[in-house]
C-alpha cells in the first residue's frame, strides 16, 4: 500500500478562498505610519496603533482557519504589520526628540528671558 499522503497546496482546492478583511487596510496604515512620523510623530503613532490592532485581529482569523484565506493576503498583512511597527517606533522616537528640543528651548528661554526673546 502507498502510505504517501499528499498535502493539498490549495491550487486545486474546491473550497472558496477569501482575502483577509483588513489586510489591505493594515498595509496602507503601516505605510502611512512610516510617512506620518514626520508630522511630529502624532499621525504616525495613531496610524501605527490602528494598524497593529487590525493586524492582531486578522492574525487570529488566519490562525483559526489558514486554508480559507489567500496566502498573498496573509503576506500583505505581515508586511503591513512590519511597516506599522517601524512607523510606530520612528514616530515615538521623533516625538521624544521634539519634546527634548522644545524642553531645551524652553529652559534656555527661562534662564535668560531678556536675551532669549530679543534674539528672536
Amino acid at each position: 500500500m502507498d502510505t504517501f499522503q499528499h498535502k493539498d497546496s490549495g491550487i486545486f482546492n474546491d473550497t472558496p478562498r477569501a482575502a483577509l478583511p483588513n489586510a489591505t487596510a493594515v498595509l496602507v496604515l503601516g505605510i502611512i505610519s512610516i510617512v506620518g512620523c514626520l508630522c511630529y510623530g502624532v499621525l504616525g503613532t495613531i496610524c501605527g496603533i490602528i494598524a497593529l490592532v487590525l493586524a492582531q485581529r486578522d492574525m487570529k482569523l488566519y490562525n483559526l482557519n489558514p486554508g480559507f484565506y489567500f496566502p498573498t493576503s496573509y503576506s500583505n498583512l505581515k508586511a503591513g504589520r512590519i511597516c506599522a511597527l517601524i512607523g510606530l517606533i520612528l514616530s515615538v522616537l521623533f516625538m521624544l526628540f521634539m519634546i527634548c528640543i522644545l524642553a531645551i528651548i524652553g529652559l534656555a528661554g527661562l534662564q535668560h528671558p531678556d536675551q532669549f526673546f530679543n534674539n528672536l
